[in-house]
């Protein structure tokens, strides 16, 4: 099933954050939040979101600060603020937009998993219930003593000024078995300069800023006090040792939360709502309809 994007409708909130929104009719089980990683965009959640929309959900996809067409500021580039933000818009919704009234599922990818159980620690009176995508349980410090080795590791590559045909040749490569649609929504990522080459939307100075912040969260610290439903998606890479390491990491969270839960993707990328935007919609869909986030 190929997912459509044309259900989006124009933003209907004044926010300093890019939004995406997808109507609902009336009486739906629950409304998505969906939260990109670092250094990514709102464009990789459309397919899933679409298909939210079709099954009912209204939802709202969002470019979080610094990222894709939100605004860019020098400062605030910390958990604290990620969460604040996303605190802020969620009011917007909630006063603009049919359908935000209600339950509120905040799903989010990598670093923006991170961010969602972050919220659902903090605001199980906004959010009830999370899902982490390929995330919520990245822990950087348990890999890197200090910062700076974790820098010195993570910092991604200077991209500016390569041609963007190059990297979209890569990624093709890299991806075989993508849908365009995740291919397109990674070169989002990027602005496409008039010479044919590009530059990341989210500068190297904040993406760095970011990383320390992910560096600095510890959600092990999170899990027992967590009082909203939490379902975990990690990927399967098919790496057999990387792949052990996080299933271990993925049971003690399971078995720490009050009330947790597994969907393994495998095999599968990194880019879950990239790869299989179609099928991750539906099991979001099943869990807020029937299972853990009913």
């Amino acid at each position: 099933m190929t997912a459509s994007f044309d259900n989006r409708v124009p933003v209907a909130v004044e926010t300093t954050l890019a939004v995406d929104l997808w109507p609902a009719e009336p009486g739906h089980p629950a409304a998505f939040l969906l939260v990109h990683g670092l250094a990514s965009n709102a464009q990789l959640w459309w397919g899933t979101a679409a298909r939210l929309s079709e099954l009912g959900h209204p939802v709202a996809a969002v470019d979080q600060r610094g990222h894709g067409r939100s605004e860019k500021p020098a400062e605030g580039y910390t958990l604290d603020q990620a969460c604040d933000d996303l605190v802020s818009l969620v009011a917007h919704l909630r006063e603009s937009v049919p359908g935000f009234d209600r339950r509120i599922v905040v799903a989010g990818q990598s670093w923006g998993a991170n961010v969602a159980l972050e919220l659902g620690y903090r605001h199980p009176d906004i959010f009830s219930g999370v899902v982490c995508v390929d995330g919520g349980t990245i822990e950087l410090a348990a890999r890197f003593p200090d910062w700076e080795s974790c820098a010195a590791a993570l910092a991604p590559p200077r991209t500016t000024g390569r041609r963007a045909a190059d990297i979209e040749a890569f990624m093709n490569q890299a991806h075989p078995n993508w849908p365009a649609s995740g291919i397109a929504a990674q070169m989002a990522n990027f602005e496409l300069m008039a010479d044919g080459t590009v530059a990341p939307r989210l500068s190297f100075e904040n993406h760095m800023k970011l990383l320390r912040a992910l560096w600095g969260h510890h959600p092990s610290t999170r899990y027992a006090g967590m009082k909203v439903p939490v379902l975990l998606v990690p990927a399967d890479s098919g790496q057999a040792s990387w792949t052990a390491d996080k299933r271990k990491s993925v049971d003690e969270a399971v078995a720490a939360l009050p009330v947790g839960k597994t969907h393994w993707f495998s095999p599968a990328d990194h880019d879950i709502h990239a790869q299989f935007p179609v099928e991750l919609a539906e099991v979001l869909h099943s869990e807020a309809t029937e299972g853990i986030l009913a």
